[in-house]
């Protein structure tokens, strides 16, 4: 093979990459999303500082372990509006059980089951008995949090028994300057793009968000594979509930109060589609990122926090615009 050739085809090979690149909504979110780092490092002095990087870390991390769950969801085609509560239900719960002096190992998976059992009702009433799922998990929304608030008899958890400082540690310490947090999120967003892309389970879950009837009629479990995903969003959030208690090292009922925009806006900035059909974990983690800087922006630069969302909702609007455009494009 001669060197032009060779070359020819490298450089085919190096414009296919970057075409393909350009043409996912990811690749440009994370371009945002490091300009935005640029920006901010060298615009202030505090924002690459060893502690506020930590933070921003630590903070993205909460939301994007809920977003891995909400981009699985929005990817079968549904939406879980009760994340918020889910999360707050697993975190009295846990706490409670401390409390009462039952140790973590006990009272970690009674709460991840509590979580577990609000996205089994979501899953049963939307692949089983065919409600949509909007009106479904708006329900279940109210009913998490006003199980929350009746068994903690709506008052501040902050003592934890004899295994206090584990949870504290679990929630707000760090391994090798990285806050425990963070590695979650990494481990289960690494396990959650080899799920979507290597497994039968994964493209199921895209096959039904995008083209449920397609999908029932070439023997996908529809049923089944639409309360799963439901179950996984709530573990998730349930997960982060327990590590955000252990974060603030206490737990009220106003905890992920309207949390719910934010994991949506993360799931669909990283590239979910709400028609479903598409979506990535690596996605969730950069979305949830630069929601993130954002936020830690306005509060550097002396921005009133009150414009987060503004910004919030007009990168959902840009991106579900950018989306839509793409498929006016490939359907022209």
């Amino acid at each position: 093979m001669s060197d032009e050739l060779k070359a020819a085809i490298g450089h085919r090979q190096h414009a296919g990459l970057l075409s393909w690149l350009s043409g996912h909504q990811t690749f440009w979110i994370s371009v945002a999303a490091v300009l935005a780092c640029l920006i901010l490092t060298l615009s202030t002095d505090t924002f690459a500082t060893e502690r506020n990087l930590f933070n921003v870390t630590r903070n993205f991390a909460f939301v994007g372990i809920v977003a891995l769950g909400m981009t699985t969801v929005i990817a079968s085609g549904g939406i879980d509006l009760s994340v918020g509560s889910t999360l707050v239900l697993a975190g009295i719960v846990v706490g409670g059980l401390m409390e009462a002096g039952h140790p973590l190992v006990i009272a970690f998976p009674v709460a991840l089951a509590a979580a577990a059992s609000i996205g089994i009702v979501n899953g049963l009433l939307i692949a089983y008995v065919g409600m949509p799922p909007f009106v479904v998990t708006l329900g279940t929304l109210a009913v998490a949090r006003s199980l929350a608030m009746v068994l903690s008899n709506n008052k501040m958890i902050y003592q934890f028994g004899p295994d206090q400082d584990v949870l504290l540690e679990l929630g707000g310490g760090s391994l090798f300057g990285i806050a425990n947090p963070v590695i979650v999120l990494l481990i289960l967003a690494l396990v959650l793009g080899f799920v979507f892309h290597w497994t039968r389970w994964g493209r199921h879950v895209f096959a039904i968000g995008g083209n449920e009837e397609a999908a029932t009629m070439t023997g996908v479990p529809v049923r089944r594979v639409k309360l799963s995903v439901y179950v996984v969003s709530a573990l998730a959030a349930g997960l982060t509930g327990v590590l955000e208690v252990g974060w603030l090292g206490g737990v009220t009922t106003n905890l992920g109060q309207g949390m719910e925009l934010t994991v949506i806006a993360a799931a669909v900035i990283g590239g979910a589609n709400l028609a479903g059909g598409s979506g990535t974990a690596f996605g969730a983690v950069i979305g949830a990122a630069l929601i993130e800087v954002i936020r830690n922006s306005l509060i550097l630069l002396g921005i009133s926090t009150f414009w987060q969302g503004s910004f919030v909702g007009a990168f959902i609007i840009i991106a579900v615009a950018i989306d839509r455009l793409r498929s006016v494009r490939k359907s022209s």
